[in-house]
């Protein structure tokens, strides 16, 4: 259209130019003749491309504000719009809902608009991320918790068990895995570590130090235990932005292949599709028990590292290509490594006749003999109650285990945490009741009524009962006075104040040598 106007210009343009661009474009003649009457938009002018109206609606910072307010709704900013310009003096014009809704097609990308009716992770949908490189075997490891989505017996109750788990990221190859019956903690980050490191039975072949690992602000990966672990090994940890998966892609598609290629086939999968308007788990569903679906977890990982091919790795399967990798493996014997990944609290014990004191409990072990009064260090696996590590605090020699003295039968612990289990419930359910306020339906703005009558005589009743429980009140300090000091003690001035004060508080009289004892001031 440029070369166009400009022959136009020049006084040179004939209908074997008009037609000979229109058989290019693909357009009539009268369509090239109606675009050159049109006002001309710029010399960078893409050719065939409608010329833009001067007049047009578009797309304001207002409009993007009230598209993020309303969720993305048009016909409610074309309300919005349509109020405010008739509250204008003199009132203005709104532009019409097919309008707006032309504009915000035109104006805005799809993630964009993605993005203000849904949020940040709608619009991630529509990005272009580049791939990373993918390097050589133990470079970059990435982690990762994820919650299966699968109801597992656990003790008698049904519960979502965890997963930890670490991935090379150049080869795909699950390096090691732990499973967790509850929340995770700095100890599930720990035991997949080991069983990432470690290549002797029941792990590996594939192991050894990786050189960077690749985490996204999780609390346990970040904790002081596993960042002392991760110094000790020399391992970089790279701490990414929270709410950024594509910056973990591998572990991320680790996470959904999981779920798609495995859990969706489990008994208890909680997003199974189920017939009824209010779909549930059936009653009669058999669940697996925590160690069938441990077991069964572990050996899909072994498929996935043996016998999938995925398309990246060219008909070769994880382990294959891990293996196939010239790289040198850096490696660290099961000692060493357990030694890292225990946490220190950072004192020098003294072992007694009675073991080691380690947080108001005794720890034994048969190595102990002959050793009381060497000074000792602790290191002990995050939540294991039930053992600790001891080391000889000037040399830093490893000792041996220690248990606890005095632990309790595996039936009293049952009970105890039974016990917990139904006083929590107790008072959840109290709790419940104490809060749960009913209120009086309106038709019309005003104040909340509050329903629920309550007579003079059962609120004060239950005033005093509240005064009566509360324990605190019941402990005044000044309730008893105290007695008169023996007339041989030198007491405190103080003390020797109050007793001269008592008789006027109806207490017990002062003795006879209290001004002498107040300028004594001593206690023999």
């Amino acid at each position: 259209m440029g070369r166009l106007l400009e022959l136009r210009g020049n006084g040179r343009l004939s209908t074997d130019h008009v037609r000979l661009a229109a058989g290019a474009l693909g357009v009539s003649e009268r369509t090239v003749w109606r675009w050159l009457t049109a006002p001309v938009s710029g010399p960078g002018m893409v050719p065939g491309a409608r010329l833009a109206r001067v007049d047009r609606f578009v797309v304001t910072d207002e409009v993007r504000a009230l598209l993020a307010l309303w969720g993305g709704n048009v016909a409610a900013v074309q309300r919005e719009l349509a109020e405010r310009a008739a509250r204008q003096s003199p009132p203005g014009t709104a532009p019409s809902l097919t309008t707006l809704r032309r504009a915000i097609r035109r104006d805005l990308s799809a993630g964009e608009r993605a993005g203000l009716a849904g949020g940040e992770r709608e619009a991630r949908r529509h990005d272009v991320f580049l791939a990373r490189p993918r390097g050589w075997r133990n470079q970059v490891w990435e982690a990762d918790h994820v919650q299966a989505p699968v109801l597992v017996e656990v003790e008698g109750t049904a519960g979502r068990p965890w997963v930890t788990w670490f991935v090379d990221c150049a080869t795909n190859t699950v390096m090691g895995v732990a499973v967790t019956p509850g929340y995770p903690s700095r100890e599930s980050v720990l035991a997949a570590l080991r069983a990432s490191v470690l290549r002797q039975e029941p792990f590996g072949p594939q192991g050894g130090l990786p050189e960077k690992v690749r985490v996204d602000r999780g609390k346990d990966f970040l904790s002081k235990t596993v960042a002392a672990a991760f110094g000790a090994l020399v391992v970089e940890v790279e701490d990414l932005p929270a709410y950024t998966p594509h910056l973990k892609g591998t572990v991320e598609g680790l996470n959904r292949a999981v779920e798609s290629m495995f859990l969706a086939s489990l008994p208890g999968y909680v997003r199974q599709p189920r017939p009824g308007r209010r779909p549930g788990r059936p009653k009669d569903e058999g669940l697996l028990d925590f160690e069938d679906f441990t077991a069964r977890l572990l050996g899909w990982v072994e498929w996935w590292n043996t016998c999938h091919l995925p398309q990246p790795l060219q008909g070769k399967s994880p382990l294959q290509a891990w293996e196939a990798d010239p790289t040198p493996v850096r490696e660290v014997s099961p000692e060493e490594l357990w030694t890292f990944t225990l946490e220190d609290d950072g004192r020098v014990r003294v072992v007694s006749t009675r073991g080691v004191r380690f947080r108001r409990r005794d720890y034994v072990g048969p190595w102990m003999t002959g050793l009381a009064g060497t000074g000792v260090r602790v290191r002990f696996m995050p939540h294991h109650d039930h053992r600790i590590e001891v080391f000889d605090a000037t040399t830093g020699r490893y000792l041996g285990p220690a248990t606890v003295a005095d632990e309790a039968s595996p039936e009293q612990i049952t009970a105890v945490r039974s016990a917990r289990a139904a006083r929590s419930r107790r008072l959840r359910k109290d709790l419940s009741a104490a809060q749960r306020e009913r209120y009086a339906a309106v038709t019309r703005p005003g104040k909340p009524e509050r329903l629920g009558a309550v007579s003079a005589v059962e609120a004060g009743a239950e005033l005093a009962e509240a005064d009566r429980a509360d324990l605190s009140r019941l402990a005044l300090p000044d309730l008893i006075p105290p007695a008169a000091a023996p007339p041989g003690w030198r007491t405190p001035p103080s003390l020797a104040a109050r007793t001269r004060r008592a008789p006027e508080d109806g207490g017990p009289a002062a003795q006879p040598g209290g001004r002498e004892q107040e300028q004594d001031g001593g206690l023999r």
